[in-house]
């Protein structure tokens, strides 16, 4: 028998109690103990998230996932997202909110300061708790604006400290942490929202533990945003089992056979001294609000593309060729050299800078099959290589590095690095009309201007309203 002593597990402290701690403050976090500022972070991605549930609803994913809801049948607890005479089991409709919520790659992305975790491949955290805590919403009924806002951010602070708190491992071997961590944070939002406590509480992560799941072999495919779409419908789930007597180990994130030590590799000691909602994530380290529907990885790049071709009037019949130079860190996860769909273009780095030298931005309408797939778009991205830099790797991956050279038919060569403080993140946010220019571009074709109107006011205001599932309303105006 393996001794404790020589399993590779062993990195996780005998002491840890990791869920117990996650149950205590899920419990008894209350509104008065958010800092204004967390409150003022968290409306912007509300609205954000909001807007992504509707950017995603008439996507061809979530049509599917719908079709099948439908064809399925069963009690009627939930709005089913993109078809307001429709309601469907709270988890499948959760499970459709989070699939519509991530399908454009859109989402927000968390933050970390480690210099051992790879920027920007932590967890895109609103949509999972958003939506857990929207669907819980539903099923108590009156649950107001304060109360879902409490809901919301307790769900993203349990999700965001448990992927800060792995080991960078989780993701390196695979994982895909938006759909394997973002479980707790559907969870912890519907627990909260739902009032869960003492045994039950606990035994909601147990069996969140065990539900959770995701690798990375299917980014670029319709699966990627299930992902996340699951992660929603297992914290519903979890949460109702629990609330139902549904026993699971109490301590499961925690010990040699728990989900940190056998998905992650171990924890960091040090990082769990921190505690839930002594600092939050949200604001400290902080969370990027994204301009562009693909991962984040690519969006230093493409804003240094859009600098280059705006600053030298450059036109497309001009680029001979484009050399793009980054580290591991980008390359590797950004995986298609040459996109053929829009699935792949949003991890294809030769995509986005197609798109930005032969439209001039990058967003849904670029995001197509039918503008990835054309000939332009083709021919562009054979003009475009994707070299590894010695030099930008040994800097590490505590930021997201590139350089770019822009060879012009004429002879003339256009150089360029990308600015560390990238567009959306915590040191260089979008402002919120820039952020509400962002929501009209996802409803486009599929909301009024007037019920956009209505969706952002009612985003702002959130802490006004007397029951928060009116927001599910207004997804379907």
């Amino acid at each position: 028998m393996t001794s404790i002593q020589n399993n590779p597990f062993a990195t996780i402290p005998p002491d840890m109690a990791m869920t117990r701690d996650a149950a205590r403050f899920v419990e008894t976090v209350a509104f008065d103990d958010m800092p204004a500022e967390v409150l003022r972070i968290g409306t912007r991605c509300l609205l954000d998230g909001l807007a992504l549930y509707v950017a995603g609803s008439d996507h061809e994913c979530v049509n599917i996932l719908a079709k099948v809801a439908k064809n399925t049948g069963g009690k009627g607890e939930a709005l089913l997202l993109g078809d307001p005479g429709a309601r469907v089991p709270a988890p499948i409709a959760a499970r459709i909110m989070g699939t519509a919520g991530h399908a454009h790659d859109w989402d927000d992305s968390q933050v970390s300061l480690d210099p051992a975790h790879v920027y920007g491949l932590l967890t895109h955290p609103t949509i999972p708790s958003l939506t857990g805590a929207l669907v819980a919403a539903q099923l108590r009924g009156g649950l107001s604006g304060k109360d879902f806002m409490l809901a919301f951010m307790t769900g993203f602070e349990v999700e965001t400290k448990i992927a800060e708190w792995m080991l960078p491992q989780h993701y390196r071997r695979g994982f895909h942490s938006s759909g394997t961590v973002g479980t707790f944070g559907a969870y912890a939002a519907a627990a909260k929202a739902l009032g869960l406590q003492g045994d039950a509480l606990r035994w909601g992560f147990g069996i969140a533990a065990s539900f959770a799941a995701g690798i990375r072999v299917n980014f670029g495919t319709m699966t990627k945003p299930l992902h996340v779409g699951r992660a929603c419908e297992n914290g519903i789930t979890a949460a109702l089992l629990a609330e139902a007597g549904y026993t699971a180990d109490p301590s499961a994130l925690d010990g040699i056979w728990g989900f940190c030590a056998v998905l992650g590799g171990g924890v960091s000691r040090d990082k769990i001294a921190q505690g839930f909602g002594q600092t939050w994530s949200i604001d400290r380290p902080g969370v990027s609000i994204k301009p562009y529907p693909c991962g984040v990885l690519t969006h230093p790049s493409a804003d240094l593309m859009l600098k280059l071709i705006k600053d030298n009037g450059v036109k497309s019949s001009e680029v001979e060729r484009i050399v793009l130079r980054a580290g591991s860190n980008i390359l590797n996860p950004i995986r298609y050299p040459i996109a053929k769909n829009h699935l792949q273009a949003k991890f294809s780095l030769p995509a986005i800078l197609s798109m930005i030298v032969l439209s001039g931005k990058a967003g849904k309408r670029e995001f197509s099959d039918a503008f990835v797939g054309s000939d332009a778009m083709q021919a562009m991205q054979q003009r475009i290589s994707c070299l590894f830099d010695p030099a930008i790797e040994a800097k590490g991956f505590n930021k997201m590095r590139s350089s770019i050279e822009l060879v012009l038919t004429d002879g003339r060569s256009i150089r360029g690095d990308a600015d560390e403080r990238y567009r959306g993140g915590p040191d260089n946010p979008i402002t919120d009309d820039e952020l509400e220019v962002k929501v009209f571009s996802c409803a486009e074709k599929v909301l009024s201007d007037a019920a956009v109107k209505r969706l952002i006011d009612h985003a702002w205001r959130v802490l006004d309203l007397k029951d928060a599932a009116i927001l599910m309303t207004l997804l379907h105006e």
